[in-house]
């Protein structure tokens, strides 16, 4: 009996010690969770085992073998009982009340789903409830998780919100493909019930998934696919160190330009635009701060010729991504020449002081209006592609475009003229029922022109492969189911120039002359302005006539919305005068870096 007593003390003395060793009385682990079981169960088990090998020395009380077995079971028994009935009494108190939360159906159940439903079970303030899940795979059927059943796949989404009085439906798959977020959504709307979404992996803080990850469904993911994967590590070799300075810096695409580029840890980001505000804007959503009195932020307009040698002589940039342009096109039809002026004579300009100076590599921003382009946009982005493949075979360094359809969110963009219509309770007004354009997200886009600038050739067009292209009032329709409302649709007609569906390649571009450099990336060639632009030189001619001169397109394109002639007479501005022998360079820039 004494000796029972002081194995007894002995075991107690030698778990409270290995405990303390190991923190499990400290509770680095939430009490009851499947971490601290498993902490207790290999100190509850050293014990033992080091007091049975203790019981085996001479002159120590004997005791029979089984008795430290034994109390190591009735120890972790009631050790694991005990903070078991703590977990319990702690997740029924902190479960939502049942009358009150909103009823959640969760779409999704695997991993993702099942944390989604355990950070509902222990959230009392976020006041959701998961009553029932759906998941497309059989094996998962009939399953529970936290007591929440599985009770059928996505097609039997209707069936199972009624039958449990859902309110709320969580779409809790990483990475869901568009369609699926579609259909979904349009599934759900059918119903009457709400649709949110996780937040991407790369927005959250951690890879597990809670209540706080949710958010509502972006028109981003009703466009009917899966975003552009690109290998954006590739890009860190040409850009971390570098000098590199971004035209056009305040708008969508050169914003989004130099917030992806400081990530590359670049020797110096000089960020070029004639919009003080939209610089301060960009400086502020970089660095958190916009004093506008640093050299990184640099105010110019790319018109000027002399303010960009001045520039470049002084900053001696190596990398230069050009993203400045004029871009509406009702606005350029009715001003051709201010087209001329910076998508043809800006581009010009700073393709010439790069050269002069010495940039190694130089990336374009086009659009596919650029595609046998039947407007007066579409035609000077496509002389501004065969300006860059001209330099590029002058000077043989990496000088080439980037071509690319719609971007969503930025200044001007469909879908925010959708949004303004449909707050104010307007009409929504589109041009016509059938038209049809390719669209992306401005981080894709961004992430298509740094792979062009590590990839590209001499001279080519880089061309995304953009999916299939979307019904204008499609995405009108589906803007209205997101944001609860209904409008009528207004049709306006085509306005001059434009097309009823874009195209990503030429006429001219086909199949045999694409090269596929990135799953995702084409490559063509364009071809070289230099007899053009001589023979427009010759006779002088206005940018109107220039444009269709040297823009190329088909004239008699059976989607067109105007008949006017494209050689009607113009403003004589500059046209001569761009195609003028290039300009002595300063002395300054001519030096090598």
């Amino acid at each position: 009996m004494i000796g029972a007593f002081v194995m007894a003390l002995l075991a107690g003395a030698v778990q409270y010690l290995i405990g303390s060793a190991s923190h499990l009385y400290l509770r680095r682990h939430p009490q009851g969770s499947a971490q601290e079981a498993v902490q207790l169960g290999a100190v509850v088990l050293s014990t033992g085992t080091l007091v049975s090998v203790v019981g085996l020395l001479p002159d120590i009380p004997v005791v029979p073998r089984s008795v430290p077995a034994m109390a190591a079971v009735v120890t972790l028994v009631v050790a694991g009982g005990l903070r078991l009935a703590v977990r319990a009494r702690r997740d029924a108190i902190s479960r939502p009340d049942p009358d009150s939360a909103l009823r959640v159906l969760v779409y999704g159940a695997g991993r993702t789903g099942a944390q989604l439903v355990r950070s509902m079970m222990g959230d009392t303030e976020g006041g959701l409830r998961a009553i029932a899940l759906l998941d497309d795979d059989p094996g998962l059927r009939r399953q529970r998780i936290c007591g929440v059943p599985v009770l059928g796949s996505g097609a039997d989404l209707a069936p199972v919100a009624r039958c449990t009085g859902a309110e709320l439906l969580v779409i809790a798959i990483r990475n869901p493909e568009r369609e699926l977020v579609r259909r979904t959504r349009a599934a759900a709307a059918e119903i009457g019930i709400q649709v949110k979404i996780l937040s991407p992996l790369g927005e959250r803080l951690t890879p597990s998934v809670g209540v706080a990850d949710l958010r509502e469904i972006d028109i981003n993911e009703l466009l009917g696919r899966h975003p552009v994967e690109t290998d954006v590590s590739v890009v860190s070799p040409c850009i971390t160190g570098r000098r590199v300075l971004v035209t056009g810096a305040g708008g969508s695409i050169g914003s989004e330009l130099c917030r992806q580029i400081a990530r590359f840890d670049p020797a110096e980001l000089l960020m070029l635009d004639r919009d003080e505000s939209a610089l301060h804007a960009l400086q502020l959503s970089i660095y958190g701060r916009a004093l506008l009195d640093s050299p990184d932020v640099i105010l110019a307009d790319i018109r000027d010729a002399e303010a960009l040698d001045d520039i470049f002589a002084q900053r001696r940039p190596e990398i230069v991504f050009h993203a400045a342009a004029l871009k509406h096109l009702p606005m350029l039809e009715q001003y051709p020449d201010e087209a001329w002026k910076s998508n043809v004579l800006g581009t010009v300009n700073v393709l010439r002081t790069s050269v002069g100076c010495g940039v190694h590599r130089f990336v374009n921003i086009s659009t596919d209006k650029a595609a046998d382009p039947t407007s007066v946009l579409g035609k000077s982005k496509r002389i501004g592609e065969r300006l860059v493949a001209a330099t590029a075979r002058e000077c043989g360094l990496p000088y080439l475009s980037v071509r690319f359809g719609n971007v969503l969110g930025s200044r001007g963009s469909v879908v925010t003229t959708f949004v303004e219509q449909l707050a104010a309770g307007a009409p929504v007004t589109i041009t016509h029922p059938e038209v049809r354009r390719y669209f992306m997200t401005v981080q894709e886009a961004v992430q298509l022109v740094l792979q062009a600038g590590a990839l590209g050739r001499p001279g080519q067009v880089h061309v995304l492969d953009m999916g299939r292209q979307v019904r204008i009032v499609e995405l009108a329709r589906q803007l209205m189911q997101t944001l609860g409302t209904d409008v009528p649709v207004v049709y306006t007609g085509l306005r001059k120039g434009e097309k009823l569906r874009e195209d990503l390649f030429g006429e001219a571009e086909g199949e045999d002359r694409r090269e596929r450099c990135h799953p995702a990336i084409t490559a063509v060639p364009v071809p070289e302005l230099a007899a053009e632009v001589a023979e427009v030189a010759a006779v002088g001619a206005g940018p109107a006539a220039a444009l269709a001169a040297l823009g190329g397109g088909r004239e008699d394109r059976a989607d067109r919305a105007d008949t006017a002639d494209p050689t009607a007479p113009s403003p004589r501005v500059g046209a001569a005068a761009l195609f003028a022998p290039i300009r002595p360079v300063p002395r300054t820039i001519m030096a090598k870096p």
